[in-house]
């Protein structure tokens, strides 16, 4: 899990797909075999946390793909706080479910 980008208005996390090695232990392998480490969730999202609604959204699928390339695209040319936040308001707006404070 990493934290992308945090401001007054915004929180964005990247969730990142946790790895698990496969039930056979690997003294039982067989010469040449080898042990396959298979994700338990394969895919990643993005956690994106509207802090003046109180909401969050969590993307998956090709919503995170989606995202990824908005990323990428902010990684070609910087964009400025408010256009991050425009953007981020957009998918903010797919938000159903209020934020659980503990």
């Amino acid at each position: 899990m990493h934290t992308l980008y945090d401001s007054e208005t915004y929180c964005v996390t990247h969730m990142l797909a946790n790895a698990v090695a496969a039930d056979v232990p690997a003294e039982g392998l067989k010469d040449g075999e080898q042990l396959l480490i298979v994700p338990r969730l394969a895919r990643h999202g993005f956690e994106i946390v509207d802090k003046r609604a109180n909401k969050e959204v969590y993307l998956d699928g090709s919503w995170a793909e989606l995202f990824q390339q908005q990323i990428s695209a902010w990684q070609e040319k910087t964009p400025t706080q408010e256009e991050v936040e425009d953007k981020l308001g957009e998918y903010a707006q797919l938000a159903q479910n209020p934020v659980r404070i503990h």
